[in-house]
């Protein structure tokens, strides 16, 4: 398994899923450069460095270390989510679903990084979620990803067998990282 300690800064990492309120939509793919944009935007206004990150077209995941003495990750999705939604309302694409133009889930899945073995498997978990859902036969073959940086940094794409995420209870016999 990578270790990835090197690319952590100080504070609390959290592990998030965001997701659109239609599972069948391409928005973020579709629109990444608007939702890379609505990201910095965010970053700008209220500081958090990005670990790892994956788009696909329903949902994204993100690993962030926050400030230390920071907890306000709603803050920065709640920027993240309108800053996205106004940059798609300004091309005049008609955000179909409902009258006010939601796209997103009104809440996002978020977990706090315990340990360097979590973080570990979290990352490589973003960066073959791709493959997970059958959008490439190799994590590296996703251009909607963080994995092209750590690559570039050295450090080698996940490989199968691909373990389920932290919360999730491993089955008997699988295999996990040494806590």
């Amino acid at each position: 398994m990578t270790r990835y300690r090197d690319n952590r800064v100080p504070g609390m990492t959290y592990f998030f899923t965001v997701r659109l309120l239609d599972r069948n939509s391409t928005l973020l793919t579709d629109h990444f450069s608007a939702f890379g944009e609505a990201m910095r935007q965010a970053r700008i206004r209220k500081p958090f460095h990005v670990d790892a990150w994956v788009v696909l077209p329903d949902h994204a995941h993100a690993i962030w270390t926050l400030p230390p003495g920071d907890h306000d990750c709603a803050t920065r999705w709640r920027a993240v989510k309108i800053a996205f939604s106004k940059a798609l309302n300004k091309t005049g694409l008609a955000l179909a679903g409902t009258a006010d133009n939601t796209i997103w889930e009104r809440h996002y899945r978020d977990y706090r990084v315990g340990s360097d073995a979590e973080y570990t498997e979290l990352v490589d978990y973003v960066h073959s979620n791709p493959m997970r859902h059958g959008f490439c036969e190799q994590a590296g073959d996703w251009p909607w990803s963080s994995l092209h940086r750590f690559i570039a940094a050295g450090f080698a794409a996940p490989q199968p067998p691909l373990l389920p995420p932290p919360w999730i209870s491993p089955l008997p016999g699988a295999l996990r990282a040494p806590v």
